[in-house]
């Protein structure tokens, strides 16, 4: 997944895209919640640092790589890890005003 920062509708638009990374999370966020809703799994990845995935996918110098994402059909026998199904309660994680 890469950031536009620069861009627009019409190719060759230069007009500054604000809050790149916050939209490109939440459109993260709706892909992967469409990937596990079709059955498939998914796994994120942010290496560190991302500057050479640029390069490797031959993307403009205006886009900035935010996150790799992987997906496919999940093994017969795949299971979730027992570590991921341990949630916080919501008071530990919010306040309520």
């Amino acid at each position: 997944m890469f950031g536009q920062r620069r861009g627009g509708i019409e190719p060759g638009d230069r007009k500054t895209n604000y809050y790149v990374t916050e939209s490109v999370g939440i459109a993260c966020g709706f892909l992967l919640a469409a990937l596990h809703e079709a059955g498939l799994a998914t796994l994120t990845h942010t290496p560190s640092p991302m500057g050479f995935l640029g390069d490797i996918c031959a993307r403009p110098s205006d886009e900035k790589p935010i996150m790799v994402v992987v997906a496919g059909l999940p093994a017969d026998h795949a299971t979730v890890p027992v570590h991921a199904l341990k949630k916080k309660p919501l008071d530990q994680i919010s306040s309520w005003l």
